[in-house]
Order: structure tokens, then sequence, then C-alpha cells
């Protein structure tokens, strides 16, 4: 329950950064729409640093399955496009690798 309270705010805090600059650039949107960007992806960064992963590889490795699901929730609710069953499925891929590398027992 910890390792979500750490990965899923991660996840969106990096999405709403990046999003951020893409809105920027693709979507014609004011250049001051990058400070809570910014600030987004540091918020990011920060969350990824409670991690109980025993370094920081493997945090990151972990966070790639949340992300994914992530990316997909956020491109449904966001930007209204649902995802299709191809999208969950391998979605549900990532979300399974990643536990397998969290919960793997370690020497």
């Amino acid at each position: 329950m910890l390792t979500a309270a750490i990965y899923v705010p991660a996840a969106f805090a990096e999405i709403c950064g990046c999003f951020c600059f893409w809105a920027w650039m693709r979507m014609g949107r004011s250049a001051l729409v990058l400070v809570p960007g910014c600030l987004s992806l540091v918020l990011f960064a920060w969350l990824l640093t409670f991690s109980p992963a025993d370094n920081a590889g493997r945090a990151y490795a972990i966070y790639g399955g949340v992300y994914i699901a992530a990316s997909l929730i956020w491109s449904w609710l966001v930007e209204k496009l649902p995802p299709d069953r191809w999208d969950i499925g391998g979605a549900a891929i990532c979300l399974v690798g990643a536990a397998i590398i969290l919960q793997a027992p370690r020497g």
C-alpha cells in the first residue's frame, strides 16, 4: 500500500509536468504553463526518493509499470481518449512486471 502511495502520485506528477510542456509546445499554451510543469517534475523526482526499492535503477523500473498505467488513465480522463483492450492488456503486463521486480526475493 505504501508503494502505491509513492508511485501513483509520482506518476501523475510526472505526467502533469510533461503535459505542461506538451501544452506549451504542441497546443500553443503560454510559456507560463512551464512553471507548474517544472514544479510538478520536481515533486515527481522527490516522491521517487521514497521508493522501497534498494537502488535507484530498481525504483525506476518499478515506477515504469505504474507510469504506463497512469498514462493511459491520464489519456482517458484528461484527453478524453479511453484505452482500448490492447492498452489495458499491455498496461497489465507492465504492472505484473513491476510487481515481480518489487516483490522478488533478494539475497
